[in-house]
């Protein structure tokens, strides 16, 4: 969230050596047919799904094309020092113009900032006794 920019190489170039390790993890990708499949390993402690090993965790994730409007995306999460065998999440994505998305923004349109100084002002005016 915020910042973080995922980059998945397509090139067929290996994974970077266990030394480095990286928030995001690194990810390679490959097609198999009209899958890409992407395999993210190298992930740091602090990055760790579900506090998993980070030098055993690999993610292998599976996003295919169903429809216009639809990609079918899974994920494998693989971790032996972690759980007793690999366990798969999936979830259709699906596009629906009733409810887009947004970019990412700090305070664009967000009044909760302006609301909590605008209470701590009122407190402050309370105090003084104004």
């Amino acid at each position: 969230m915020v910042h973080e920019a995922r980059v998945i190489r397509l090139d067929g170039r290996p994974h970077i050596g266990r030394a480095i390790r990286l928030d995001m993890g690194d990810a390679r990708g490959a097609w198999e047919g009209n899958t890409l499949v992407v395999d993210t390993r190298n992930f740091t402690d602090r990055s760790a799904f579900r506090n998993a090993n980070p030098d055993t965790l690999r993610l292998v994730e599976r996003f295919t094309r169903t429809a216009a409007d639809k990609i079918d995306w899974s994920v494998t999460v693989d971790d032996p020092s972690t759980w007793t065998r690999a366990w798969t999440f999936a979830i259709p994505l699906t596009m629906n113009d009733q409810e887009p998305m947004y970019e990412y923004a700090c305070h664009e349109g967000n009044y909760g900032l302006r609301n909590i100084l605008s209470a701590a002002r009122a407190t402050e005016r309370e105090r003084e006794g104004r």
